[in-house]
């Protein structure tokens, strides 16, 4: 993770996992964050492409991330 001070100075402290847990809402994960994320993402461009690039995910977890997102477009897609 990267915050403000750490984005621009690199000698800055890395954002710690006792810092998030005082900023994040009980019960909400880095992962779950980061998986909400994906499907906003998704949501937005639909472009599976677009996700494999961002978020370093293979082909098949962008697709079912783009199908979830908007299943219309993709109800015709091989699975």
């Amino acid at each position: 993770m990267v915050g403000q001070k750490t984005a621009v100075d690199p000698d800055y402290p890395a954002v710690t996992i006792g810092l998030l847990r005082g900023v994040l809402p009980r019960g909400l994960t880095l992962s779950g964050l980061r998986q909400d994320r994906i499907l906003n993402q998704a949501a937005e461009c639909a472009a599976p492409l677009r996700l494999m690039r961002l978020f370093g995910i293979t082909e098949q977890t962008a697709m079912r991330y783009v199908s979830t997102a908007c299943p219309e477009p993709t109800a015709k897609l091989p699975r």
